[in-house]
């Protein structure tokens, strides 16, 4: 039952952004493009997803609700920032309202570049998510399965990644 994989929900939020790579994200669920084959399934629910793709930059409206929907996702959950702007902030950086990219709020994972970022792109950092996604829920049933909170997995994480 361990070896049993499960399909990732994806949730898909735009910040403020020029809507260029909102586009390009939906291009990459048409059947041209499919990254729903790769095992992804969309969702409007947080509750549901297990990865948060988002797009555009932060600013202070939206900053709470970006951490809002990280902190109603399930653990574990991946985080992919799609599009220059998700990841710095872009050409919007300097704008007085603009804090910065996705990472300014909440832990980014996977960071996929681009003004527009490409439909490839996009499904290549969707199954990267759904590799670390795996990964981390592997690791997850390991923990629970040897009584480790979830705590102490991500203390132990943060460990290893800043070594």
């Amino acid at each position: 039952m361990a070896n049993i994989k499960r399909s990732p929900w994806l949730l898909h939020y735009d910040g403020s952004s020029c809507n260029g790579c909102d586009i390009e994200v939906l291009a990459s669920l048409t059947p041209v493009y499919d990254a729903e084959r790769f095992g992804v399934m969309n969702t409007g629910d947080p509750m549901q997803a297990d990865i948060l793709l988002i797009t555009g930059g932060i600013n202070e409206q939206n900053k709470p609700v970006v951490k809002q929907l990280y902190d109603q996702m399930p653990r574990p959950k991946v985080v992919v920032a799609v599009g220059v702007c998700a990841c710095t902030g872009g050409i919007f950086k300097e704008c007085y309202n603009i804090l910065g990219g996705a990472d300014t709020v909440i832990p980014v994972d996977i960071y996929v570049p681009g003004c527009a970022a490409r439909p490839q792109a996009i499904i290549d950092g969707i199954v990267q998510a759904v590799e670390l996604f795996q990964k981390r829920l592997d690791e997850h049933r390991h923990n629970k399965k040897h009584g480790i909170t979830y705590s102490d997995a991500e203390k132990e994480r943060e460990v290893k990644e800043n070594v």
